[in-house]
Parts: C-alpha cells; structure tokens; sequence
C-alpha cells in the first residue's frame, strides 16, 4: 500500500519537520495550481516524472515556471533520451496519480528505483511548495528540511542548474 498523506505527515513529524498545509480543489496543471496557490509564500514547483528506453527512472523536481528541455538534461544526466512515464508506471513506483508527482512520493520508493534531479535555483526559495501525495492541497517545506527527507529516504539528489541547460 503506497503512504497516505496521514502517513507522509506522520513520518515528516519524526524526523522533526515542520511543515504548513494549505487545502485547495483538485489542480491537474501548473496554471491551475497558481489559481490557488499563487499567493503563498516561497517556491511554487513542479515535478515531472521521467524514464529512459532502458527503463532508468528520474524526478525532476524544479520551479514551476521553468521550461525543462529534456534533450538538453538527457545530455546533461547521459541518460539517453528521455521521456515521461505512464500513470501506470507512476502509481506502481511512487504511488501517486498524475498531477500528484511530488517529492514526497518518494516516501513510497521503498526500492529506490528513482534518481533524483532538483533545480538549484529552486533550493534558494523558501519555503518550497508541493502536493503532499494528493493533488487537493500545497504543503509547504524549506530547503534544507526537502533535502533531508529525500536522505531520509535513501535518494541521493543530483542537483542542477536546470537554467544553465535551457
């Protein structure tokens, strides 16, 4: 069973995250979400959930209103080229729906089958905003808290000017 947002909560309070949530209806895009969110504080983001033709997966997790050009970062990774996955694929690794992608997901990546690409302009925003699990509410987080749950979870990320490869 993937974690529940009660779950994702509880395992952010034991390891002594403070969080805030900020409930909404559900936002399937990035102009849905700002219809919101728009007037919270801090990063506003987006995740994109990526795999290669030898099924190597990556989330790419940046602000939302950069363009990621996915040659451009295949190259930047050597991955080969990349493409976005199926919901399918999405609720069987991570557990979430489209438009749910989150780095919080990566709680239900038990085997660690993800690679983690975070924008480094995005780690100077505080605090940074994602779904947590679920598409119906924000969550905020800061930098530094986002990169020890990550650790937490036993993902490593690559961090990237994701600009510099626009």
């Amino acid at each position: 069973m993937p974690a529940t947002r009660e779950d994702l909560f509880a395992r952010l309070a034991a390891l002594g995250i403070a969080t805030t949530t900020h409930e909404h209806p559900p936002v399937f895009t990035v102009e849905e979400a700002r219809r919101y969110c728009g007037e919270l504080p801090g990063g506003h983001c987006k995740s994109l959930l990526l795999r290669t033709k030898k099924r190597a997966l990556w989330l790419v997790v940046t602000l939302d209103e950069r363009r990621v050009d996915l040659k451009a970062l295949a190259k930047a990774l050597g991955a080969g080229r990349l493409s976005f996955t199926s919901a399918d694929l999405l609720a069987e690794v991570l557990g979430v729906t489209p438009g749910s992608v989150t780095p919080f997901a990566l709680i239900n990546d038990h085997d660690h089958r993800m690679r983690v690409v975070l924008d480094a302009a995005m780690l100077t925003r505080a605090p940074l905003n994602y779904h947590p699990l679920e598409n119906d509410a924000t969550t905020a987080i800061a930098p530094a808290d986002l990169l020890r749950f990550i650790a937490e979870c036993g993902h490593e990320p690559l961090i990237l000017d994701l600009g510099a490869l626009a």
